[in-house]
């Protein structure tokens, strides 16, 4: 029993790490339509963007973690307005065209900028904590706490906010946004910049919890798009409860299994709830 509770406090902090990455996913694909696949890439340029600061040029995490966020929220709204919005109206293929070229281009500038070596964000969470038998590492409290937060705050964002409102508007029935006088081309700037600021600090976690290297945010938008279609497509609850099944299923298939497992044994359970529940958990029919 304290091993399956080892696992699942493991499998809640890499969980909300795939929630915060498919969070910004599904808000992209509701609202727009758009499989934007650069979005893990982005995510590893905001975790590398990190490691720089904090680990160059001396700057303090929490300064490092606030700028790399801002300039994820800068390369969102310039992404859309550059990349996107030209081909929004046009064949989706063109879209899709668009998505995959981005990734090799971002992949390219991580290698360029950053070097192709695997790195770690530094940080002084190194204390281990002992409850009834589970150890928690300092550091993944504050990944669990910090995912939690962003989630609160997206939520509040969402649901409490005039822009929230209008976001919402447009994912429900785009023309009738239109119509009531939502300017469509600043919510797509909004919605960018804010699905790229949630890479962005999914990415700082990644780096903080493993390590950074060129390829891993290919498989971490891989991730995202399985916790969408196990949550359900364009659903926000479903996102968050479709990162954390898949986060606690992977750490307790790497646990009792293997790890050279975990990946296959996580889609397993994802092709399990499509053949019973196709439009996924909280996804409508």
């Amino acid at each position: 029993m304290i091993e399956i509770l080892q696992q699942i406090v493991n499998g809640i902090a890499i969980g909300g790490v795939y929630v915060l990455i498919a969070l910004g996913l599904t808000t992209v694909f509701g609202i727009l339509g758009i499989a934007h696949f650069a979005h893990g890439s982005v995510s590893m340029f905001g975790g590398y963007l990190t490691y720089l600061l904090v680990a160059s040029l001396g700057v303090p995490l929490v300064g490092a973690v606030a700028i790399a966020v801002i300039v994820g929220l800068l390369l969102g709204a310039a992404i859309e307005f550059l990349a996107y919005r030209p081909v929004r109206d046009a064949n989706p293929i063109n879209a899709f065209i668009v998505a995959l070229g981005l990734t090799m281009m971002v992949e390219g500038i991580n290698l360029q900028f950053f070097g192709a070596e695997q790195v770690v964000i530094p940080t002084d969470a190194g204390h281990i904590y002992d409850i009834v038998g589970v150890t928690i590492p300092e550091l993944r409290l504050y990944v669990i706490f910090s995912a939690a937060v962003l989630v609160a705050a997206m939520a509040i964002f969402v649901e409490r906010t005039k822009t929230g409102q209008a976001i919402r508007a447009v994912a429900e029935n785009r023309d009738a946004a239109i119509l009531m006088g939502v300017n469509v081309n600043t919510i797509s700037l909004v919605v960018f910049a804010v699905s790229t600021a949630l890479g962005v600090a999914a990415g700082v976690m990644v780096g903080s919890l493993f390590a950074i290297a060129p390829g891993i945010g290919e498989g971490l938008v891989i991730k995202g798009f399985a916790v969408l279609i196990l949550g359900g497509l364009g659903s926000f609850p479903g996102a968050v409860i479709g990162g954390i099944v898949l986060g606690v299923t992977e750490s307790l298939a790497a646990g009792f299994i293997s790890s050279a497992y975990k990946d296959v044994i996580a889609f397993v359970v994802m092709i399990i709830v499509l053949l019973v529940r196709p439009q996924g958990l909280l996804g409508k029919a």
